[in-house]
């Protein structure tokens, strides 16, 4: 008897060990119950996606003791946590919530504070300010939010929620719950006889710049994303504790192509593994580089010793190889060919006046295409060539403009009052995609870490839409970075919280 309850027993751990395996938390280290809870909750992790399948119960968080499934990990200092949420069926109770929480402890009358979504809609930042205190809540005028966003700055709590697509709604307050707390997502019943299941895709755990970081000095880790249109669902493919910057989408579909420290690496997107590009002597490269419409040649900005290290526009075979040097003078920033190869246009500052010219692929002489007071930046070719598109600080705020190819004809496109950088425009001619910056940000500036959207809108105007919430900024989206096939885009994001979950680059 005793031997067949042994062999149980480690039947028992056996299975115990393969369930363990076949469900892993992702990026988060522990799941528990937390107060008295009848139905155990449970969590799937899907690889493919990135995304989670939480199944909880509970009575309530509210009231002075809370019961509820959590997802967590343990954080110190700063950070920034962020998922799309979405219940799983109809439900039971109105007022069953999902979201994301920070905790002192796992104690059910821990001091704690929360974004939440109930049931109903209702989105409130919901909080105990000390252990065994009644629960208080801030309400957001946002009814049913998809997108959740919880950040801590010291003591201050920042919750940004949005309905997908839109901008973010922002509610804050000053709490004290300890530096050593508990982070994740919950999942509540609000019946403790009663199991709710929500999904979280596109999760985040973001460690941001410090306040005493060195821009352009110091920077933060990166994190290689691929976005699909269709789903608004991105997947982190690779990261670095280095700076990647500004990936291009390779003709072929299977390869990006972007700049680190100075170089330009291919990316395999079927081994995840980068490759140094030859550039020849020029070795100084930015993140201001577009590869041709024909796939043959690639355009590249990279600072120039004999020229006092300003950027200066070279072209070179996308396949790598001494590059030949364009522009005469610098800074010169190159953004865009023309359809027919027969000409790029670039940033240039000329007598202390950022605006756009046009050069010969050849490098024949400039033509300066606009001549407006403040920064214009960004040119790029729609695929049909009758449009050049960019961004000009003319009206105030960076906004996203149009013109023809002679510089005749400019148009404002956008007007929001946030400041919107490098319009891309998707293989098929009919979307714009650009990354917007918010009042925070100097309009002439587009700085490293911030929040940032990615926002998209019909190639003739209109209100863009939201594709992506992410902390990101200089190096994101600087270059054309659509999928040939028009159905995904490439960005980089940028954090410091960089997980084993993800590959790595190895040193």
């Amino acid at each position: 008897m005793k031997k067949n309850v042994s062999l149980l027993l480690i039947a028992i751990v056996l299975v115990t060990h393969l369930q363990a395996q076949q469900l892993p938390l992702g990026i988060f280290a522990a799941q528990t119950e937390v107060g008295g809870i009848i139905h155990p909750g449970k969590v799937l992790y899907d690889e493919k996606k990135q995304a989670y399948t939480v199944q909880g119960s509970g009575q309530n968080i509210w009231g002075r003791h809370d019961a509820f499934h959590f997802l967590y990990t343990k954080m110190t200092g700063d950070f920034i946590v962020r998922a799309n949420v979405a219940f799983v069926g109809k439900g039971v109770e109105d007022h069953r919530k999902i979201g994301w929480m920070v905790r002192s402890s796992l104690d059910s009358t821990a001091a704690h504070i929360s974004a939440a979504v109930h049931g109903d809609g209702l989105t409130s930042l919901q909080y105990r300010r000390a252990k065994d205190s009644a629960t208080e809540e801030m309400k957001s005028p946002v009814k049913g939010a998809d997108v959740l966003q919880l950040e801590r700055k010291g003591n201050t709590y920042i919750m940004s929620v949005a309905k997908n697509g839109e901008l973010f709604t922002v509610e804050q307050m000053e709490l004290n719950i300890g530096d050593d707390v508990f982070v994740g997502l919950f999942v509540c019943a609000h019946n403790a006889n009663v199991l709710e299941t929500a999904v979280f895709n596109n999760v985040r755990i973001v460690i941001p710049a410090s306040s005493t970081l060195v821009p352009y000095k110091e920077y933060l880790g990166s994190q290689l994303e691929i976005l699909d249109l269709a789903t608004n669902n991105s997947n982190i493919i690779f990261q670095s504790n280095r700076s990647l910057q500004a990936p291009n989408w390779m003709p072929d579909g299977k390869h990006l192509l972007y700049n680190s420290d100075g170089l330009l690496y291919t990316f395999d997107l079927k081994t995840n593994t980068p490759t140094p590009l030859n550039t020849g002597s020029v070795t100084h490269n930015n993140n201001d580089h577009v590869i041709a419409f024909g796939g043959k040649m690639l355009g590249i900005s990279s600072g120039s010793a004999a020229d006092g290290g300003v950027s200066i526009a070279y072209a070179l075979p996308l396949t790598g190889g001494e590059p030949k040097r364009l522009t005469a003078t610098g800074p010169s920033y190159l953004h865009g060919w023309s359809p027919d190869g027969k000409f790029v246009v670039f940033t240039g500052q000329r007598n202390k006046e950022f605006d756009i010219y046009r050069i010969g692929a050849d490098g024949s002489a400039e033509t300066r295409l606009t001549d407006a007071p403040g920064l214009d930046d960004g040119p790029e070719y729609t695929p049909d060539g009758k449009f050049i598109y960019f961004n000009s600080v003319r009206s105030g705020t960076m906004q996203i403009w149009r013109m023809k190819p002679d510089g005749s004809g400019q148009e404002q496109l956008t007007n929001d009052g946030l400041n919107n950088w490098f319009p891309h425009i998707s293989p098929d001619g009919q979307w714009v995609v650009m990354i917007t910056f918010g009042t925070d940000v100097s309009p002439s500036d587009h700085p490293f870490y911030k929040h940032v959207y990615l926002r998209m809108m019909p190639i003739y105007g209109g209100t863009p839409k939201v594709i992506a919430y992410l902390y990101g900024g200089q190096g994101t989206i600087n270059t054309p970075s659509w999928s040939p096939d028009g159905k995904k885009l490439a960005f980089i994001s940028n954090s410091n919280f960089l997980s084993a979950l993800y590959p790595i680059e190895k040193k």
